[in-house]
């Protein structure tokens, strides 16, 4: 591969970009410029032509108009292979790795270390664990990629990408579930990158940290170009008038008006498969209750164990009082308990069936008769709350694989909200979401809790969980290390709960000597 700082023009360049699929015209004429050695940052609301931009330039999609320059030449990428023959590496807001096969395996599928022709497994492990330890991961390169969950699987996708000499690293929401120190390592490779001259086209709807690693800001909206700016010179209000066209409210909207109720949900001495600890908490109606942690602290196993979805074995589940028996999630759908999963593509929705057909398919009872699907009930349940969820699509009939990954996010929510459930457990709520469709979401969160469900939200984003709950549990190391009321919220005190028990572990020694401070 040619060494990166070969060139020293733009080393991209779109001129009049135009993409258009069926029934919907992804990206605009768009023209844009990306400079050899920045760190370009592309925002923008869900549907805005974004992730579409990265397909055209690692050649999932061709261009329909205009043409793509790269170091000067036309540029008119076939396969993904072609792409990344070129230079061009993607970690994908959708993770693309192999489940059953390793880590190892993973992070270097496209070149094993070989010795006499066969694969060289101690290299192959070494090299591993050098790329795991780059990015802050602690876990075996033996340990099958199905056993991770979506934050450390974040990181192989990392790790994987880092692993060859690139000239354009391409990075699609990659901060979505990592905790601000594993953020701070992120950066602090991602500046290293900069000063050998790759250039980085960063992708996220947290707007902080655009401004805390973007040298220039491109903004999209509606499949255009709005406007390019440089960080330096560019403000949050700013950014969000561009993207949404207009003005907005305040961030994370907080309602000390809505009132809290009876218990609807108490977890006694629940201990997830993998884990020595019980963790018991409970919910009341009204309620929005955080999670936080750190990546592997066992928030998300909790909840899976809690809805049926991995087995327990001990712990009590008690709905309004009554003790329920959850062994899987039909049980727990029955007893009214809903879990919007992590990994939406994977577990959240049916790819290859139509909005309405994954809205409807969690209560089929509410849109039939005699043992009948009623198609007209079926459509218009799913159009209200498409609309109420203002999710972008040109039609109820739409295959939900041709959505943005914001919008299929939304249609999770709306396939539970057409439950009817009275607790509602919402693992990483907003990833992949823009700032617009943030703020109707938390308003959307405050508008279950005036109706008295019990809601968890699980995030990574601490900001999130501090500006919409009512009360925050901290794991570390699977346990429950602390629960921290509203009058007492601060980050330094939730990531002090955070890392208390993960800290004590020989991992987590050697993840703080090797970690940067944040």
């Amino acid at each position: 591969m040619n060494d990166p700082v070969a060139w020293s023009g733009d080393i991209i360049e779109l001129q009049g970009v135009t993409r258009r699929f069926p029934g919907v015209v992804a990206l605009e004429a768009v023209d844009l410029a990306i400079r050899r050695g920045e760190v370009h940052v592309l925002v923008g609301q869900n549907g805005a032509g974004k992730s579409t931009l990265v397909k055209l330039l690692c050649g999932i999609h061709p261009v329909s108009e205009g043409h793509i320059l790269y170091e000067g030449a036309p540029f008119a990428p076939r396969t993904t292979l072609e792409s990344m023959r070129a230079g061009i590496r993607v970690v994908h807001q959708e993770l693309n790795l192999l489940p059953f096969l390793s880590v190892a395996e993973n992070v270097f599928f496209e070149h094993l270390p070989r010795r006499f022709g066969l694969v060289d497994l101690r290299r192959l492990h070494q090299r591993t664990e050098e790329a795991l330890l780059e990015v802050g991961l602690s876990v075996s390169p033996r340990t099958r990629v199905e056993e991770l969950g979506v934050a450390q699987m974040q990181l192989v996708e990392i790790a994987k990408a880092l692993t060859g000499q690139s000239k354009v690293l391409i990075l699609d929401e990659p901060t979505a579930t990592l905790t601000p120190r594993e953020i701070g390592r992120l950066f602090e490779i991602l500046r290293r990158l900069r000063a050998r001259g790759v250039t980085i086209i960063y992708i996220s709807h947290r707007l902080q940290e655009v401004f805390d690693i973007g040298d220039r800001i491109t903004v999209l909206r509606n499949g255009r170009k709005i406007e390019t700016l440089r960080t330096s010179e560019a403000r949050v209000p700013q950014i969000v008038k561009l993207m949404v066209g207009k003005e907005m409210g305040e961030e994370y909207p907080f309602r000390p008006e809505v009132s809290q109720g009876a218990e609807v949900l108490r977890v006694d001495d629940l201990r997830h498969r993998g884990s020595p600890h019980p963790v018991s908490f409970s919910v009341r109606a009204g309620e929005l209750l955080g999670v936080a942690g750190l990546v592997g602290a066992g928030r998300t196993e909790t909840m899976r164990a809690l809805f049926g979805a991995d087995p327990r074995p001990s712990g009590r589940i008690f709905r309004n009082g009554r003790e329920v028996h959850i062994r899987r999630p039909r049980d727990a759908v029955q007893a009214g308990i809903c879990l919007l999963t992590e990994d939406r593509k994977a577990q959240g929705v049916i790819l290859d069936m139509p909005c309405y057909a994954n809205v409807t398919l969690t209560n089929l009872a509410r849109v039939s008769r005699g043992g009948l699907l009623q198609a007209a009930a079926e459509r218009s349940s799913t159009q209200s709350l498409v609309e109420d969820l203002s999710i972008k699509t040109p039609s109820i009939h739409q295959l939900v694989r041709n959505l943005s990954g914001g919008n299929q996010q939304k249609l999770v929510i709306a396939k539970w909200l057409f439950r009817q459930a009275e607790v509602l457990i919402f693992d990483e709520p907003t990833r992949g979401i823009d700032v617009g469709a943030r703020y109707e979401i938390y308003m959307l969160l405050w508008r279950l809790a005036e109706q008295g469900k019990g809601i968890i939200i699980v995030s990574s984003d601490l900001p999130e969980i501090m500006g919409v709950c009512h009360r925050i549990l901290v794991f570390s190391n699977g346990r429950v290390t602390g629960e921290v009321q509203r009058s007492e919220f601060s980050q330094e005190k939730i990531l002090s709960l955070a890392y208390q028990e993960f800290l004590r572990s020989p991992a987590g020694a050697a993840y703080s000597a090797a970690a940067p401070a944040v």
